[in-house]
């Protein structure tokens, strides 16, 4: 069996204007997430799993965020493995590049982006619970 994508980010620079268009293309409703605005914490709203699935149960929750000063932004989705820091080590060892991580983002929750051979940015995601 393969690793699961539990969650897709939209991250950009106009917090409020990102919001809005995809509550209006997509129905997306937002959870601000627990740090998000405190100091030196960005602007990011979960988009809530439960909120965001078809009559048949598919779909996957994910966020709209803010970068840091400078920074174009980025669309990705995060796939969950048992441990970013190996699963970077095993991505560099196959061709791609670690871009960031591992990063503790709670006690639980453990993050890290690579870029594949090709250059897309994808996410890894441990400590989730799905």
């Amino acid at each position: 069996m393969g690793q699961p994508v539990v969650h897709f980010e939209v991250i950009g620079k106009d917090f409020e204007k990102l919001k809005g268009f995809y509550s209006e293309v997509a129905g997306w409703s937002y959870q601000e997430a627990p740090a998000a605005g405190q100091e030196g914490v960005p602007p990011y709203a979960m988009v809530p799993q439960e909120d965001n699935t078809n009559p048949d149960g598919i779909g996957i929750g994910g966020g709209v965020g803010v970068g840091p000063e400078g920074y174009e932004g980025h669309v990705t989705f995060y796939i969950e493995v048992p441990d970013v820091g190996a699963s970077l080590d095993q991505v560099e060892k196959l061709g791609g590049t670690k871009v960031m991580g591992p990063e503790t983002m709670t006690e639980d929750l453990t993050i890290g982006l690579f870029n594949d051979p090709e250059g897309h940015l994808i996410g890894l995601v441990q400590g989730q619970g799905s």
